[in-house]
């Protein structure tokens, strides 16, 4: 394994999660609460925001397969990433010339960083087994959440300094301070992509066919991605749990902000709490390597989905801010190491050669099955004009995910992935990739 390009690789994760933190899980869902949608009554608010999440999740969704497949193509994931990157960014810093009552500008620009940042992760998801050998994938995959919640903390640590002390840092008012916030995002994804993206240049254009093949090209490699799919039994199966508890996941940290605003919480006291799970997260997600390797990556990802429900348990009855506090740190404890763990997973189920279409394809299935996490939140809160009642709804996805999680046969995933590519590959496989459940 090279060891600078896996730096570069995990300093993606560095870059955007300045996104994940300050865009999708602390700072602008109090902005869209307190600012943007403040003319809205009840529980509005939040279902509106929910229903952003939603339509966000479904364009992505139907985006990142063909995307994924006409990077496999044209071996230019290097590039996709960074017109990903770039969008992503742009729509970000855009948020600063929203205002009081513009919700709706804010929830058209989030849509539009979201498809930045989701289909830049597929790239950057689908970059993983170039990079890193079997074996050290656990180990890769984690540092790169390591250093996401390093990156976002300290930017979100930042963007918490402007927005108390706006008025002797010469901002005009908090929420002036706030839209600085939203360019700082920007700026810091776009500098920090910079090591990934020279350090991981594209492959060489292997023909002149151009972009428009390349297109048609994918949707015949979709095509072919549904039809074959049924081949690797396990890696249907772990689809299948990953499409629930991802979308549990996923609902916590886009919903958790503003439904904390919603029952009252102080924005101050919202953001040091977030602010918490970033740096809680960074030793508990190292932590999960070495739980895997011990136990093996399912036992590990199956105990952290059993937290989850504790946590969704403890959210229903929260009602103060220190309620808040422990809920972020039990957060930090599992979110990292959860989500490196699937990736992982996923990563060793899927034939070579075909990655980035076969995470595209994830990125489709997963993002459409995202999209009900936020959409159920929404329907939840405003037909009974409760967010308790819709945060506790969340625990479907995680119980549905656990049960489906102990059907899969990690083993025998991997050996069904290697015999997609041949019998010397399959060897190679069982012979460096260690015994996980």
């Amino acid at each position: 394994m090279n060891k600078k390009q896996a730096r570069a690789w995990a300093m993606y994760d560095f870059a955007n999660s300045a996104f994940a933190t300050t865009m999708l899980a602390a700072v602008l869902p109090i902005y869209y609460q307190n600012v943007a949608a403040s003319g809205l009554p009840g529980a509005t608010a939040s279902s509106y925001w929910a229903f952003s999440q939603t339509i966000a999740m479904i364009l992505v969704a139907l985006l990142s397969p063909v995307l994924g497949a006409a990077a496999d193509s044209s071996g230019h994931k290097g590039l996709f990433l960074a017109v990903s990157a770039i969008l992503g960014a742009a729509a970000s810093s855009a948020m600063a010339l929203a205002g009081q009552g513009d919700y709706i500008l804010v929830s058209l620009l989030f849509i539009v960083g979201t498809i930045g940042f989701s289909g830049g992760n597929t790239f950057y998801d689908a970059m993983l087994p170039d990079i890193a050998p079997p074996a050290e994938r656990d180990a890769l995959s984690t540092k790169g959440y390591m250093y996401g919640y390093i990156g976002g903390g300290v930017l979100l640590a930042v963007n918490m300094v402007m927005i108390q002390l706006w008025k002797p840092l010469g901002f005009a008012s908090q929420t002036q301070a706030t839209q600085a916030v939203f360019l700082t995002v920007g700026l810091w994804w776009v500098l920090f992509s910079i090591p990934l993206l020279r350090n991981l240049p594209a492959a060489p254009r292997k023909d002149r066919l151009g972009f428009a093949h390349h297109t048609k090209d994918s949707f015949r490699r979709i095509g072919q991605t549904f039809r074959s799919i049924t081949r690797y039994p396990e890696l249907l199966k772990y689809m299948l749990a990953f499409w629930f508890f991802n979308d549990g996941i996923s609902t916590i940290i886009s919903m958790a902000a503003i439904y904390g605003a919603q029952i009252g919480i102080g924005t101050t006291d919202l953001i040091a709490a977030l602010l918490i799970t970033q740096f809680v997260g960074i030793p508990f997600t190292y932590g999960f390597v070495r739980l895997a390797r011990a136990f093996g990556a399912k036992r590990s990802l199956y105990a952290s989905l059993v937290f989850y429900t504790l946590i969704v348990t403890f959210g229903y009855f929260m009602k103060t801010a220190v309620h808040f506090y422990i809920l972020a740190f039990m957060v930090g404890i599992v979110q990292g190491g959860s989500q490196a763990l699937a990736r992982s997973i996923y990563s060793r189920l899927v034939p070579r050669e075909r990655t980035a279409e076969f995470f595209g394809f994830l990125s489709l299935s997963g993002k459409v099955s995202a999209a009900a996490g936020p959409a159920l939140f929404g329907l939840t809160a405003a037909w009974t004009g409760s967010s308790r009642l819709a945060i506790l709804s969340v625990m479907l996805f995680f119980v549905i995910g656990m049960i489906l999680l102990t059907r899969v046969q990690l083993d025998k995933g991997e050996r069904e992935a290697g015999r997609a590519d041949g019998p010397a590959e399959e060897n190679d496989i069982q012979a460096s990739t260690p015994a996980v459940m």
